[in-house]
């Protein structure tokens, strides 16, 4: 084992969870690093829905970012399949989770992809709100035996490689993307605009 694997491995041990844990430290822990995925859609939702088109054109690319990272982590899983924590019998495990490669986190891509776009976009309560977020799920998943640290770093250099990968094809495509989108959206959602309950 390398000096950087073992730092993984000590690392890990250090945040995960025993089974001596108080109960409820143990049950916060999984709710967060199940459920708090969710404020992702919820946010994006609500910047399409009542954001500008500022707000909206950051929401999409902030789609495209996730999307693209999130292939990437997939082809890396194929191309080199490092174990989870149980799958060596390391640390103590929570929750259930299918034994297929650890590097990089899914979740903590996804968090870190949204909130490099939004930061980038100048969206300063948006972006900070979810990296703070996404630092909570990146703890609990390791604290919950489901990855190592490094799986988290990988996944914020995943994002960072996507988010340039996306940056010229946004600046070619991205406005006319935009405008098919809003189009449609302005068609499908009328009643509701013609209301004033959805933003136009």
């Amino acid at each position: 084992m390398n000096s950087l694997e073992a730092l993984n491995q000590t690392w890990f041990l250090s945040i995960n969870a025993r089974p001596a844990t108080p109960l409820w430290q143990i049950d916060v822990a999984v709710a967060i690093a199940n459920d708090l995925l969710y404020l992702i859609p919820a946010l994006l939702a609500l910047l399409w829905l009542f954001g500008n088109r500022h707000q909206r054109d950051a929401a999409v690319r902030a789609c495209c970012v996730a999307f693209l990272a999130l292939g990437i982590n997939q082809l890396i899983g194929m191309i080199w399949m490092h174990p989870r924590p149980f799958m060596i019998g390391l640390g103590h495990t929570f929750i259930e989770h299918a034994p297929d490669s650890s590097f990089p986190s899914d979740h903590g891509t996804l968090f870190a992809s949204v909130a490099l776009t939004f930061l980038v976009a100048g969206l300063w309560r948006c972006g900070l709100l979810v990296a703070l977020a996404g630092v909570a799920v990146a703890w609990a998943r390791v604290r919950v035996g489901v990855h190592f640290p490094l799986d988290i770093l990988g996944a914020a250099g995943v994002a960072c490689v996507a988010h340039m990968l996306v940056a010229p094809l946004w600046a070619r495509a991205g406005d006319a993307l935009m405008r098919t989108l809003i189009a449609l959206y302005r068609k499908l959602a009328s009643w509701p605009i013609r209301r004033g309950w959805l933003a136009p």
